[in-house]
């Protein structure tokens, strides 16, 4: 009986031992909050490098909270209700220009194109741009990238909005459902609701916008100046964290990449976020790197010049750090 208890008086110390070391190595973590503007399977490297555990190689322990809508990315951003915001790059853009201080900085891409695809209701073999005029197109918001970057691609291909109907009316949670329902000919859909649709007999995948719109740093990370500014240290561990995600991607198959993801997308099944991971890969989704360069930032302001939503060029220099 008394070899019991101190079988059980040690165990209790062990047990109470590990608590405390959790504990303590927990608290040893960097807290750190990021407002992401989506939740979608084109951000797979991410989702990698959180589920395998490249954060907290790092020392940081992240919390991603979901926050639909550039603006209100940046809106949470700038008022310090998280520390790193996840969007757009084009939203840096409109808060610099709005005139604030303590304007939003890029410090690393985790996506180099449009992640949406076209989806029509029509199966169509041989699509062509040309085909979508006299149709009605579900484009997303007016000054989001979607939208901008569709603009942009019809005036390549001489094509004016006047020449098909392009919905801005409806936000993006509800594009899907829309198109369901019966409204419009075309849509802008990411993975996995593009091929959920198709899947579902809804439509079909006919193209991929960021293969026709070409490379800009379309998905980012930024944070306000003073905060890059003052964590320096911070920057360059989450970006080491976010280049493991974007190096694992690369050197790992589809099916590989879905299991790790699978947990934050419970309702998708396996063999569709596979399909949608290789989506992302034939169409060179992902970058090598999180650094990008001055002409794919340009080129991101070319398609919001083209459609007015910006009058001139912000400066590089101004708007992106570069982790050393």
């Amino acid at each position: 009986m008394k070899k019991l208890s101190q079988i059980v008086f040690l165990l209790a110390i062990f047990i109470f031992a590990s608590i405390l070391l959790f504990n303590n190595q927990k608290s040893n973590k960097i807290k750190i909050k990021v407002a992401e503007v989506a939740h979608s399977i084109f951000y797979a490297p991410q989702y990698v490098s959180l589920h395998n555990g490249y954060f907290t190689d790092e020392g940081i322990d992240l919390e991603i909270i979901l926050t639909p809508g550039a603006d209100k990315v940046t809106a949470a951003v700038l008022s310090g209700d998280v520390d790193i915001g996840f969007s757009g790059s084009e939203a840096t853009i409109y808060v610099y220009n709005g005139g604030e201080k303590d304007y939003l900085k890029t410090f690393a891409q985790l996506t180099q194109k449009d992640g949406s695809f076209i989806v029509s209701r029509e199966k169509i073999d041989n699509f062509d741009i040309s085909m979508l005029k006299g149709k009605y197109y579900i484009g997303g918001r007016i000054g989001g990238m979607p939208e901008m970057t569709l603009e942009y691609i019809l005036s390549k291909n001489n094509i004016t909005k006047m020449d098909l109907t392009i919905d801005t009316s409806i936000s993006f949670a509800n594009m899907q459902s829309a198109f369901i329902g019966g409204t419009g000919d075309f849509v802008s859909l990411f993975e996995p609701n593009a091929t959920q649709v198709e899947k579902e007999g809804y439509g079909y995948i006919v193209a991929s916008l960021g293969e026709l719109g070409g490379n800009i740093p379309y998905t980012a990370y930024n944070a306000k100046t003073s905060f890059i500014n003052n964590n320096k240290d911070i920057i360059k561990k989450f970006t080491r964290a976010i280049q493991k995600g974007l190096d694992f991607v690369h050197n790992n198959d589809s099916k590989t990449i879905a299991k790790i993801i699978q947990p934050e997308f419970p309702d998708t099944k396996l063999e569709d976020l596979i399909i949608a991971i290789d989506q992302y890969k034939k169409t060179d989704t992902w970058p090598k790197t999180t650094n990008f360069t001055e002409e794919s930032f340009n080129h991101m302001q070319d398609i919001m010049i083209n459609a007015n939503q910006l009058t001139e060029k912000v400066p590089y220099k101004d708007l992106v750090y570069i982790n050393k």
